[in-house]
């Protein structure tokens, strides 16, 4: 090499494999440097790097997790003492106190009309008019024939007089008194005949005047004016009394000693009300009525309650539900969320002194017998006494021995809807965190 020269550069070959790497020469100030390109060797090392953080990770787990849980924070109701009824609720359908269908019972041509389709009738009210002309021209008759009959008792009676007065001195015959007697007869005989007559015209002419026989509410009149209709064919009206209104219903053969039972005590109540209405606005009334024979087929027997219905709320045909009231008895009620179900039944998470901590209090899952339900609270017939306080808030993340922290009335747990709000609020410093991270 002369002075002045520059050094020349080293032949060095286009590539060379480095531990199964793609090593690349680049030639700085006169150094050999190999750039390793993350083919072989580079995955694996970002590989052992994520798995020496999972470790380190998972021992902060383990190091937490060797401390206990804290406690959660829950909200709990007391059982309660109170005197509630044990009833049996059952589908019914409202039926009318009466319901009549008005036949005619006179035959001609309706010529009047005295109502409106659904109007609300009194008894005695006209509804219909048939026309009169035939029936009261049969009624002149017969009170023509009345008055012939009239005539001839009259006169028979004055003959019989005549024949009494001479009879004993035997200036007659037996056989002409005998005769004139019989004329009396006949013609008394005839007179009332003749009185049924009228009688009977009478009667077919007040039937061309239908009237309401009951205090109801009119259906849909099934004849107009002018149609003629025939005696005791056919229908024209139905009239149905709503107010009372009956219910009637079932109770399975099963359930009928007890009622029966309880009916000997005396007249059981039934708190009726309609598919839509709340349990509030049942309307009271009494059991009348109790079949006397189980169905066939069915295995039920038929009762009937009685129910005050002024305001027309209830209408014939109509379901509503029936809660036969059949005693009064003193019951534990808890509210019905603190109920659970498990694979081995029904149980509440009932709150206990804890045992790792006096100071403390803890749940234990307590097994239950549910009876019946009145309105948020549910009878319990085992498992817990009166003062009993039980979960109602909070159980999902409860396991038994689980410590807990009882809210303060009024400061209860976030519902919800708070947990929802704190978790938005909580998303965008996360967001932040992560950006930081990333940054990093």
């Amino acid at each position: 090499m002369w002075e002045g020269e520059a050094p020349a550069e080293p032949r060095l070959p286009e590539r060379a494999r480095l531990g199964g790497s793609l090593a690349l020469p680049v030639w700085v100030k006169g150094v050999i440097v190999m750039k390793l390109w993350l083919t072989v060797v580079g995955p694996a090392v970002l590989c052992a790097g994520l798995l020496a953080v999972s470790g380190c990770n998972r021992g902060q787990a383990q190091a937490a997790g060797a401390g206990q849980m804290p406690p959660q924070r829950v909200a709990v109701s007391e059982a309660v003492s109170k005197d509630v009824p044990v009833y049996l609720d059952e589908i019914g359908k409202c039926t009318a106190l009466e319901s009549v269908t008005i036949t005619p019972q006179a035959a001609g041509i309706i010529t009047e009309r005295h109502f409106e389709d659904g109007a609300d009738l009194k008894k005695g009210q006209v509804l219909f008019v048939i026309d009169k002309r035939p029936y009261q021209a049969a009624l002149d008759s017969a009170k023509a024939q009345l008055s012939q009959a009239k005539a001839a008792q009259a006169f028979a009676r004055l003959e019989l007089d005549r024949y009494t007065a001479v009879a004993n001195t035997r200036a007659i015959s037996k056989t002409d008194f005998d005769t004139k007697q019989n004329a009396m007869d006949v013609a008394n005989a005839q007179l009332e005949a003749a009185e049924a007559a009228v009688e009977t015209a009478q009667v077919n002419l007040d039937y061309c005047t239908i009237h309401s026989p009951i205090d109801g509410r009119a259906g849909a009149r099934l004849v107009d004016v002018g149609n003629v209709v025939k005696a005791n064919e056919g229908s024209l009206l139905l009239i149905q009394h709503l107010d009372p209104i009956y219910a009637d219903f079932t109770i399975t053969e099963r359930d009928l000693p007890e009622v029966q039972k309880q009916m000997d005590r005396g007249t059981l109540k039934t708190l009726v009300r309609l598919p839509v209405d709340s349990e509030a606005n049942a309307r009271t009334g009494n059991l009348i009525f109790l079949d006397n024979a189980v169905q066939d087929g069915s295995g039920t027997v038929k009762l009937r309650a009685e129910i005050p219905n002024a305001d027309h709320h209830f209408w014939p045909g109509q379901f509503v539900n029936v809660r036969l009231v059949l005693a009064v008895k003193p019951s534990v009620l808890v509210p019905t969320v603190a109920t659970q179900v498990s694979q081995q039944g029904l149980f509440v998470f009932k709150v206990v002194p804890d045992e790792k901590s006096p100071t403390k209090v803890a749940v234990m899952q307590q097994p239950v017998t549910l009876g019946l339900r009145h309105g948020d609270l549910v009878v319990i017939d085992s498992g817990l006494s009166p003062g009993d306080q039980v979960v109602t808030f909070g159980q999902m993340m409860l396991q038994p021995g689980s410590p807990v922290m009882v809210a303060k009335p009024g400061s209860g747990p976030e519902s919800p809807k708070g947990e929802g709000q704190a978790a938005a609020k909580a998303e965008p410093a996360a967001s932040a965190d992560a950006d930081a991270e990333g940054g990093h």
